[in-house]
């Protein structure tokens, strides 16, 4: 087993002496690369894979931890620029467990009303207060993250102290900071949620009250008496109003007159005043009964002469006044009726409370290609878009429509621009194409030239080592009948040791003779071939 593993060893070393100094090289290189590649495969494979053990961990906490882990000697990883501490999944929650029994993590559960968990007799009112803030704020906070998009929120809270003989209080107020996930923005109606959830958890805090910004500096919510309007701000709420009248009046033209072919512009102005109106009206219903009535009648009957003891002057009439020319008269009379009735009246009271936001004019410009309206009529464009938009010109709202050839300029050099680019494009596919065709033919070629080469050395290599080997098998057998012979005739020690070191020779010579042709297939045989010759 050794002579075989020395005589391997000797061969190898031979064969990387025959090769040239280009080969040497690929061949060190490419050995190196190989136990390179094996042992990052082995390294990988033998690397363990970890599980988050805790999360978002104060700087203590981390360090605590940590201590604790490297005593126990539990393997870790930290992450989230030390928040994170990762653990073989297989000792999340055994690590867990024993980490607990120690009282770790021992702040970052302390958030919430964990906080008033640790308060005595001792404490003090404004401590307490302040606990009881600090608890608020981290409940909140904790709510806050549940959101979808929301990695991190701070809440902050302004709970002014009660003042018993004050006739106004200070009003609470608070402000939350959020910092949202790579890529993502809180809607109008996450920030809504946000306002609510605040104002809601806070005794006596008006949404108007809270203010919710992100972690770039930008306001979310509108404290302008709006309520908070979930559009964010005016600003947002207008260029929102606009871009939805704008998408679906263009989206019409388009198919009216064809993309490309129509410009639109839409203003709005929008009213955020929050108005309260009363009004009562009242109206008659004569179906209805009387709420009340009265009447009265009233008869007199005068004598046919004047009495022996009448005066002179007349006779007082039905309104008291005196009537001479009834004086001496026939006889006079006179009836009244009147009548008082009181109908009810119908009032209805009306209470109306405009929302914020509405719209107060508005205004849109269109101007269509003239080329591609040629057949069309504007002022059929003019109403659709007014039917569409909902104008109402009693408030002021105004529809344009005009026709104009467009600048179709800009359009054709990107139209060639784009035309180039894809010509590129199609010349670069075309070009990769042959380029990988022609090495790809290349490495074929070279393939078969090593092929062949590779059969051709083989075949010569075999012819010789064939021939010579014939040649050693017939030496060998004339030099065994001779030994035979010789041993038959004498059969020493001397004569034994003297055969033993004819084979040793032998073997040897056998040996540099194979690596001869190994090494040099084409000068073994074309030696082979002058000795045929010859022959």
């Amino acid at each position: 087993m050794k002579d075989n593993l020395t005589r391997q060893l000797s061969r190898l070393q031979r064969t990387f002496a025959a090769f040239t100094t280009g080969q040497k090289v690929v061949a060190v290189l490419g050995t190196a690369a190989l136990l390179l590649a094996g042992f990052m495969v082995f390294r990988w494979a033998a690397t363990p894979s970890y599980a988050p053990l805790y999360s978002n961990l104060s700087a203590e906490d981390a360090s605590a931890v940590v201590e604790q882990l490297d005593a126990d000697g539990v393997p870790y990883e930290l992450g989230n620029n030390g928040g994170t501490i990762m653990v073989p999944p297989d000792k999340v929650y055994d690590t867990r467990i024993a980490l607990s029994g120690e009282g770790l993590p021992s702040e970052s559960g302390n958030t919430g009303y964990g906080i008033l968990d640790n308060a005595d007799i001792s404490t003090s009112e404004a401590q307490e207060q302040t606990n009881f803030k600090r608890a608020m704020e981290g409940e909140l906070s904790n709510t806050i993250e549940a959101i979808d998009g929301v990695d991190t929120a701070i809440v902050h809270l302004a709970l002014p102290e009660k003042q018993v003989f004050a006739d106004e209080q200070a009003p609470a107020t608070a402000s939350v900071l959020v910092d949202t996930s790579a890529g993502t923005d809180l809607d109008g109606e996450q920030v809504q949620a946000i306002v609510n959830v605040v104002a809601s958890s806070i005794d006596g805090l008006d949404p108007e009250k809270v203010t919710v910004a992100d972690a770039d500096g930008r306001v979310l919510t509108a404290n302008d008496g709006s309520g908070g309007s979930g559009s964010g701000t005016r600003a947002q709420a207008v260029e929102d109003f606009q871009n939805d009248i704008q998408t679906r009046v263009q989206a019409m033209l388009d198919r009216v007159v064809g993309p490309g072919n129509s410009t639109l512009t839409v203003t709005a102005d929008l009213d955020f005043d929050k108005a309260v109106t009363e009004s009562t009206t009242y109206s008659a219903n004569p179906d209805l009964p009387a709420l009340s009535e009265s009447e009265s009648s009233e008869t007199y009957t005068g004598p046919a002469g004047a009495a022996a003891g009448a005066s002179a002057g007349g006779v007082v009439g039905p309104d008291g006044q005196m009537d001479s020319g009834l004086a001496g008269g026939d006889g006079s009379a006179y009836e009244k009726q009147s009548a008082t009735r009181d109908n009810p009246v119908d009032s209805v009271v009306e209470w109306r409370e405009n929302a914020p936001g509405s719209p107060s004019n508005i205004f849109v410009g269109a101007i269509l290609d003239s080329e591609a309206a040629r057949n069309l009529d504007p002022g059929q464009v003019e109403n659709m878009i007014a039917a569409a938009v909902g104008i109402d010109k009693r408030r002021g709202d105004k529809v344009e429509v005009e026709t104009m050839p467009f600048d179709r300029t800009s359009e054709a050099a990107t139209a060639k621009e784009l035309e180039a680019a894809a010509a590129a494009d199609r010349n670069a596919e075309r070009m990769d194409l042959i380029r990988k065709a022609g090495l790809g033919l290349l490495v074929a070629v070279l393939l078969l030239v090593v092929w062949l080469k590779g059969r051709r050395r083989s075949k010569a290599r075999k012819e010789a080592t064939s021939y010579v080997v014939e040649q050693l098998r017939q030496e060998q057998a004339q030099r065994l009948a001779a030994a035979q012979q010789q041993v038959a005739l004498e059969a020493s020690p001397a004569t034994m040791a003297l055969q033993r070191a004819e084979r040793d020779a032998t073997d040897e010579m056998r040996d540099e003779l194979a690596s001869l042709v190994e090494r040099q297939p084409e000068d073994v045989a074309a030696l082979l071939r002058g000795w045929l010759v010859e022959r």
